[in-house]
């Protein structure tokens, strides 16, 4: 004699875990059913279906046995598709901007480094004095420290920092011709 789905949902709200197991194979397929036609698509439809059948023994302690149980089991399949398309609607809110925001981010890292490596290269071609001063000073050294590193008066450093980006603005513009 089969156990229609009330008497099985008042034994799985009790506890009764198979109940709840002939509950589920019962009506696993039409849960599923619903997701995919409330989801339009299979992964997203089995993702819901398995949240849902995760949740559903805790929500069992809200079952009421006067309503169908079927009833109640669609309106919790709806609820899931509702709440999983507000947090993803939440999600792409919240997201947006962020894809401009990283693709220009990594338009200014890559620029950078460009500069960088320029940098680096026509450092090689700088006279060594002025090459070393200029490396301490992009090293964020002040001009007294290097002067005391380089063994140089302060104004010898300055200089040294002139003469190197007058010779780096002129490769730049020898490139920029070539």
């Amino acid at each position: 004699m089969a156990v229609d789905d009330q008497h099985l949902a008042v034994a799985a709200t009790h506890g009764d875990s198979e109940a709840f197991s002939a509950l589920l194979g019962r009506h696993y397929d039409r849960v599923f059913a619903l997701a995919f036609r409330l989801t339009g698509q299979r992964a997203e439809a089995e993702d819901l279906t398995q949240d849902i059948c995760a949740a559903l023994p805790d929500k069992m302690a809200h079952y009421q046995p006067s309503a169908r149980f079927t009833t109640w089991l669609y309106r919790v399949v709806v609820n899931a598709a509702h709440d999983r398309r507000r947090r993803a609607a939440t999600r792409t809110k919240a997201a947006s901007g962020w894809g401009d925001w990283e693709v220009d981010r990594q338009a200014a890292i890559a620029e950078t480094n460009d500069q960088l490596d320029w940098l680096t290269r026509a450092m090689r071609a700088l006279p060594d004095d002025l090459r070393d001063t200029l490396a301490l000073i992009l090293d964020d050294v002040t001009h007294a420290d290097a002067s005391e590193i380089l063994g140089v008066s302060p104004g010898t450093i300055s200089w040294r920092v002139s003469e190197a980006k007058k010779h780096l603005r002129a490769l730049k513009q020898q490139e920029d011709a070539s």
